[in-house]
C-alpha cells in the first residue's frame, strides 16, 4: 500500500477478523503494512508502548494483546512459521495513538478507532437502555436531526413552509 488516498474506513474494516465468540480483533502484522511501517521490530515497539497505556489505564493486557504464531507462505511456496499478535479494537486504538503521528495514515487510523470505539459504547449503553428509555432516546435523536435540517433548510435559502416541505423530501 503506497499513497494516502489508497486509505479510508474500509482499510480498517477489511482487515478486521471476528473470532468464535463474535469479537473483533486484527492481526499486528495487517497494522503493522496498513500503518507503513517496514520493519516488524520498528512496530513491535510502538506494541509495547501501547500496551504499558493498557496497563496503566488499569486494562488486562492479554485480553486486548494476544501472541499468536501463524504459517506465511514464501516466495518459493514453502511455509515459515512467524510471530503475530491479535490486537483488539482497543490495542488497535491504543497502537494507534502511540504510532508514528507524522505518518498521515497513522492519523486516519486515530480517527477511525476512536470514532468505531465510541460507536460500540454508545450501541452499548442503548442496548442497556429500558424499552421507554430507548423510544425517549430515538425521539431526541430525531428532534436534533430535524434541527440540523431546519439549520441547513435555512442556510439554502428556504423561506415558506411550502419550500421546506419540498426541501425535506429531497434530503436522501
Amino acid at each position: 500500500m503506497g499513497d494516502i488516498e489508497k486509505y479510508g474506513e474500509s482499510t480498517f474494516e477489511q482487515y478486521k477478523n471476528i473470532n468464535d465468540y463474535e469479537q473483533e480483533f486484527w492481526y499486528a502484522r495487517d497494522i503493522q503494512q496498513i500503518l507503513q511501517y517496514k520493519e516488524w521490530r520498528n512496530f513491535l515497539k510502538v506494541i509495547e508502548k501501547a500496551k504499558i497505556a493498557c496497563e496503566l489505564s488499569n486494562q488486562n493486557v492479554l485480553d486486548h494483546f494476544v501472541d499468536v504464531n501463524k504459517m506465511v507462505q514464501l516466495g518459493s511456496g514453502a511455509e515459515r512459521k512467524i510471530e503475530d499478535i491479535v490486537l483488539s479494537r482497543y490495542a488497535c486504538y491504543l497502537v494507534v495513538q502511540n504510532a508514528d503521528s507524522s505518518k498521515e495514515v497513522v492519523a486516519l487510523g486515530q480517527t477511525y478507532f476512536a470514532v468505531q470505539t465510541r460507536k460500540q459504547e454508545l450501541q452499548e449503553e442503548f442496548d442497556s437502555l429500558s424499552e421507554d428509555k430507548k423510544r425517549l432516546a430515538i425521539r431526541n435523536e430525531l428532534k436534533e436531526h430535524n434541527k440540523s435540517l431546519a439549520e441547513a433548510a435555512q442556510n439554502a435559502g428556504v423561506e415558506t413552509p411550502v419550500d421546506y416541505n419540498i426541501f425535506s423530501k429531497l434530503r436522501i
